[in-house]
């Protein structure tokens, strides 16, 4: 699935989260992108290098805490740090956050070479400009608890990796869209019972707060998961797309947490078509489509910085959509999709439904670290309905190592694997097409992915990650859509790329 982190900084993109122990901030304004399609490695390598000449300024560390509101917002670096500040905007950024206004942005540039399969050898560029705002209404109004948040993204380059090279099923960049500027959230939120429960209602998505893992941040393939991609209308709402929604939170200990929230079922709302497309700057506002519910229970422990234990964490979800979905083989007959005297109507299943676990290990702590020091992993499961879902078992592990390199406190060096198993229906139906046309026709059965990573901090707020990516058997064993005159699948393909972030 290639829409995108966008998620919990999915990758770098999460930044604020009202009310959540990990949250960010980032990027830099005013940067002119260049753009030219037939300049791609130009582009990347001037980009580069004009932040390579900007890197010598000492920074401004620190983080400022609304503690009314849960927010943590990093400003290290401050602009200073990566640009000249002629205008004085870190002032005007103290003088609004002391105010309980805070904003962000994170400009992410990345290029990618496919050197071997997938669909199209080449190289592409791609980035994401992302600005948000939070109001914590008790510094601004005293109306103690309230707060707002937004985010709204630009989208370049070539629509990504995944889309252009690969046509997998899983993800290869987590900020691939198609180009545009969208709106993504647009919330407020209400805090009670003492700050340990809050609602959250307004255009929410649901990759910010469910399904993930406090340690696969890093990787440019942390996304809202395959099997919840492929099998909702429109990909669920999740970057780059999101619906009206509302969220309860309860955390009655430090320790557990418990998420409900209830969401208008299909961001998009325009069928087969790509949904993107049909809701290309996220001002849909759908509310009339059948809902998507979604829950989540959460145990952590040693999570505090001044824990020497080593940290670990579990969340077990489940949802149901609540609309009406394709059966993946049969017609509304009994016969196969793929015999000729079928209808070639499918039959229609009510509802759709799946079930999660993540689990979080930290394996070691070094004296004096916090929770996301020093060598951790993290195991996402999920399976789902095999008649009506492509991905009806989906599973993904990685391990990070934070810190361990003599003299680079921030860098960061990780692998990660993830797997779509392709339902039993879906490969019946392939059998069936082999069957009727007695005609060589490939199975599908998985696609398997690798990541390894290494984010490397340049300066404060400016990091560089070169990663290589394998990917075998793209969306499960297809046929490749480039040569229609055989049955021949997608090619195993290795791709080499590098991500360039910036953060203010």
């Amino acid at each position: 699935m290639n829409r995108g982190f966008g998620g919990p900084d999915r990758d770098t993109h999460a930044v604020f989260v009202a009310g959540d122990s990990q949250s960010g901030a980032c990027a830099v304004s005013g940067f002119k992108m260049i753009r030219r399609r037939n300049s791609n490695l130009t582009a990347v390598a001037a980009l580069l290098g004009f932040c390579l000449g900007l890197s010598g300024v000492q920074p401004a560390a620190g983080q400022v805490y609304l503690p009314d509101q849960g927010f943590s917002v990093e400003v290290s670096p401050t602009v200073r740090s990566v640009l000249p500040d002629p205008w004085g905007w870190e002032d005007r950024r103290k003088w609004y956050r002391d105010r309980g206004v805070t904003f962000a942005g994170i400009l992410t540039t990345e290029g990618f070479a496919n050197v071997q399969g997938g669909i199209r050898r080449g190289a592409i560029f791609d980035g994401k400009f992302e600005g948000i705002v939070g109001v914590d209404f008790g510094r601004l109004a005293g109306w103690n608890g309230l707060s707002l948040f937004s985010n709204i993204f630009q989208t370049h380059g070539n629509g990504g990796p995944g889309r252009s090279l690969i046509n997998g099923i899983d993800t290869i960049s987590n900020i691939e869209a198609l180009p545009s500027i969208r709106l993504s959230e647009l919330w407020l939120e209400q805090r009670f019972w003492e700050g340990k429960a809050s609602f959250r209602i307004g255009q929410l998505t649901t990759d910010s707060e469910f399904y993930n893992s406090q340690y696969f941040n890093v990787f440019l393939t942390s996304d809202w998961p395959t099997i919840t991609a492929e099998g909702l209308p429109g990909g669920g709402p999740a970057y780059p797309l999101s619906t009206p929604g509302m969220r309860l939170k309860l955390d009655p200990t430090p320790n557990h947490s418990m998420l409900l929230a209830l969401f208008n079922g299909d961001p998009a709302g325009c069928g087969t078509r790509d949904p993107e497309i049909c809701n290309r700057h996220g001002l849909n506002f759908r509310v009339k489509d059948p809902p998507l519910l979604i829950g989540e229970l959460q145990y952590r422990r040693n999570q505090d910085p001044n824990a020497t234990g080593l940290a670990s964490g579990i969340r077990l979800g489940a949802y149901h959509h609540f609309g009406t979905f394709n059966d993946l083989r049969f017609d509304t007959l009994g016969l196969s999709l793929a015999d000729p005297a079928s209808s070639g109507v499918a039959r229609r299943f009510r509802g759709n439904q799946g079930v999660y676990a993540v689990f979080d290990q930290q394996f070691y702590r070094p004296a004096g670290g916090d929770a996301f020091s020093g060598i951790t992993g993290f195991l996402r499961v999920g399976a789902a309905t095999s008649n009506r879902n492509l991905n009806d078992f989906y599973l993904e592990g990685g391990l990070l190592s934070t810190g361990m390199i003599p003299g680079r406190p921030l860098d960061q060096i990780g692998a990660v694997f993830l797997y779509s198993h392709i339902s039993d229906r879906a490969r019946g139906l392939d059998r069936d097409q082999l069957l009727f046309s007695m005609q060589p026709y490939p199975l599908r059965n998985y696609e398997l992915s690798f990541e390894l990573s290494y984010a490397a901090s340049v300066v404060p707020g400016w990091t560089l990650q070169p990663n290589i990516q394998y990917v075998i058997q793209p969306s499960g064993n297809i046929p490749d859509p480039n040569r229609p005159f055989t049955t021949e699948p997608i090619k195993n393909a290795l791709v080499f790329g590098i991500r360039s972030t910036l953060r203010y």
